[in-house]
């Protein structure tokens, strides 16, 4: 009986799968007499990393390259025929006559598609290739194990840990990445991601070899603009720069935990870990995003300041004005900034003015002396009039080096509480203009104590008429709907209930989402109730979480308190609760994000203090008494705060200040203005005596507390802190002593 031919070649293509299914298997070695075939694995010896054909995303087209072996999303991260793929199932990967790997298709080996090309004279069997646990694809030297090439010497589109970026000066190697062309080609693409050596040395994100995002310099502890790239307690880095290479690496503490840094077919720069209890790549940062993140966005001699929400992005540097006035008034900064007119900067009692916070100019045009101090510095630039601004080279230890910029300063922008510092040379009458100084410091310290003295009579005398109305003088403890004993909460009394609670709810899913899985990288701070982090909705949201410790009993209080107090809170200087999270053991407050955190870390930095001048330590000092009036007065509920303190003062992106930590708060009833604890909590030096002493607080201990801020924000010391031979042991003393012996001034 004939059979039909249709019949006889699909018996022939069954037969063929089969005997290809059969020949798959798992390598640990490719040698001159075991190739690797399309549907074998070479697996790296702890099993993480494969090496072997697949087709990406939608495609049929094969390629040969490495992916993770333990990742259940197939994640690619080298692939070595980018741009010449097999369009069939007969490549074979092995090691010629030569001992070069080499990569063929069609069955006869004629066509090669790929080679390493490392033109050994070593016989055949002299060679073998392995993929190490690093997922780094090596061809060896059996003798003497010596590696004769490396995949990490030819990045695609994925910087490894262990890989390098940068260049080989010695051999002329070129580590740089490179964006795949689509999804489903991984041929490459127009974006690029490279070392640029000249000057001082920064990477650059390139599309179609023109800047559209640069790191900045390394600062010894990070690069300027990228300040994600930093060693913590699950990445370490390496930055070299010497007359062998400039390179760029990192590696984990924790092998186990697998990372990446790719470039995108979009042309931006993503980091990201896998967790493999989400079963997802959970994303750590991305750049660029903002407007001032792309190269260049406001021009030569300006700064790009993304967090002037109602004004103009771009903003000149000091020394310098708009090239185009009408285009700066239409928003259009593309053209920068030029020297004032008239201003000389050549040897004519020129000086420099100090930037704050901002990601370092362009350093392509840069001079770097390792061997100089901020000063000598300093001297070095007056000296040479090209030079336009300088800082210090290398931020560890306080700061040592030179980096001086030339020429005009491209690319700067400025971040809310990171960033570093850029001294601008501008001519005398410009320093004379931006450093003038308004009497000696002892004056001063008198003259605005003295005038901010009005605030406390205006508090102090709306206290006194409320008092006035007071009948008689509460029971030494409050009501339980007031004042609860602090040592009769439990987590059983803040079970959450969506249908009574005034505060919106959020699914842990969507928070644990938002802080990238409370990693550490978006820790802001802890306490004794457990830790703060930085959240992003799915929005685009930034979010404060205040994550309860479940072994916390001081935070289950704090939580308590602030879930019962602040949902019924709404002023503008009191920070604003967006809702909880309740679920299990999870305890969660969700809070608007203030990016330049508290008022401490203001006053109490040298460098960040010279940021408040006087009108804005003024309108932060106002901003505080209108919230403590709105808590004793305006709102619904009469609050006492008991522990207000320049750390529980946040700052928004525009430095207004937001009262946060109600855990430490209570409410009073109808005229109630005092009450009494037996258990005192707060801070030593903000307390009122007879609360510190007695237990006895009242809307007069949250009036004493403000008194001693104020008198931090005038003075920028801590009261705590402030110890004088012959004076008093605090700051209050001595401003007591300074307006008793000076009173006249």
């Amino acid at each position: 009986m004939d059979v039909p031919p249709l019949v006889l070649l699909l018996c022939l293509h069954t037969l063929l799968l089969l005997l290809h299914h059969t020949r798959c298997k798992t390598l640990n070695t490719i040698s001159p007499t075991i190739p690797l075939h399309d549907g074998d694995v070479l697996l790296s010896e702890n099993k993480n990393f494969a090496l072997g054909f697949f087709s990406p995303s939608n495609s049929t087209r094969r390629f040969i390259g490495t992916w993770y072996n333990k990742v259940s999303e197939h994640t690619v991260f080298w692939v070595a025929n980018r741009d010449r793929p097999i369009n069939d199932t007969s490549g074979v990967i092995s090691i010629n006559c030569h001992g070069d790997l080499v990569l063929h298709c069609c069955n006869n080996g004629s066509s090669t598609l790929w080679s390493t090309n490392v033109l050994t004279t070593s016989s055949d069997n002299a060679t073998a290739a392995q993929l190490q646990d690093t997922g780094n694809f090596i061809l060896l030297q059996r003798l003497g194990n010596r590696v004769l090439w490396q995949s990490f010497d030819h990045p695609s589109d994925t910087l490894m840990p262990f890989m390098k970026l940068g260049l080989d000066w010695r051999t002329g190697m070129d580590w740089v990445l490179t964006s795949w062309r689509s999804e489903d080609f991984p041929g490459p693409e127009n974006f690029t991601y490279r070392f640029d050596p000249t000057g001082y040395p920064q990477i650059f994100l390139c599309k179609n070899a023109a800047p559209l995002w640069r790191t900045g310099p390394w600062t010894g502890l990070c690069w300027s603009g990228l300040f994600g790239m930093s060693s913590n307690y699950i990445f370490n880095f390496s930055f070299v720069n010497d007359h062998e290479e400039v390179s760029f690496s990192y590696w984990m503490r924790n092998a186990s935990i697998f990372s990446r840094l790719v470039i995108e077919t979009s042309g931006t720069i993503q980091r990201s870990t896998w967790h493999t209890q989400d079963g997802r790549w959970n994303e750590l940062w991305r750049t660029p995003v903002e407007d001032c993140d792309y190269y260049m966005a406001c021009g030569p001699n300006s700064n790009c300041n993304p967090y002037n929400a109602d004004q103009f992005r771009c903003t000149c540097l000091p020394g310098f004005e708009p090239r185009s006035p009408a285009d700066w008034f239409l928003r259009d900064g593309s053209g920068g900034c030029i020297r004032s007119p008239g201003a000389s900067t050549c040897r004519s009692r020129e000086g420099f003015v100090k930037v704050a916070l901002v990601k370092l100019p362009d350093t392509s045009r840069a001079y770097v002396d390792m061997g100089l101090s901020l000063k000598e510095c300093e001297q070095e630039c007056l000296k040479n009039c090209s030079c336009t601004a300088y800082t210090s080279a290398d931020e560890r230890n306080g700061g040592f080096g030179c980096l001086a910029g030339y020429g005009d300063l491209l690319d700067m922008r400025t971040y809310s509480n990171i960033g570093q510092d850029l001294y601008i040379q501008v001519d005398a009458a410009i320093l004379a203009r931006l450093t003038k100084k308004d009497g000696s410091p002892r004056k001063w310290l008198i003259g605005v104590t003295l005038s901010a003295g009005s605030i406390l009579a205006f508090l102090v005398v709306l206290f006194m008429m409320k008092k006035r109305h007071r009948r008689t003088r509460p029971s030494a403890t409050p009501s339980a709907a007031h004042f609860g004993d602090d040592e009769s909460w439990n987590m059983q009394d803040i079970e959450y209930d969506s249908r009574t609670s005034d505060l919106p709810f959020f699914e842990l899913s969507a928070i644990a989402t938002a802080t990238n899985n409370f990693s550490f990288i978006n820790k802001l701070g802890k306490g004794g109730f457990g830790s703060v982090y930085k959240g992003v909705l799915d929005n685009g949201m930034e979010i404060a979480v205040k994550r309860l410790s479940k072994s916390s009993g001081q935070g289950i209080r704090e939580f308590k308190n602030e879930v019962t107090l602040i949902a019924k809170l709404q002023h503008r200087n009191l920070v604003k609760i967006l809702g909880c999270c309740i679920q299990g053991d999870e305890k969660m407050l969700i809070y608007e994000y203030m990016p330049n955190k508290s008022l401490d870390s203001f006053l109490f930095n040298e460098e960040k203090r010279s940021l408040l001048d006087w009108r804005k330590r003024f309108e932060i000092a106002m901003g505080i008494a209108r919230g403590i009036l709105y808590l004793h007065q305006d709102s619904r509920l009469r609050i006492i705060h008991r522990d207000l303190k320049a750390s529980n003062v946040l700052l928004d992106a525009s430095i207004n200040p937001k009262i946060s930590d109600f855990g430490m708060a209570r409410i009073c009833g109808g005229d109630q203005v005092e009450g009494n604890t037996r258990q005192v909590v707060g801070t030593y030096g903000y307390m009122s005596a007879e609360y510190a002493m007695e237990g006895l607080f009242s809307i007069k201990s949250d009036v004493y507390s403000f008194e001693v801020l104020l008198l931090e924000i005038i003075s920028g010391k801590r009261n705590s802190s402030f110890y004088q031979e012959n004076s008093s042991s605090n700051l209050i003393g001595h401003v007591r002593e300074l307006i008793s012996h000076d009173n006249t001034h």
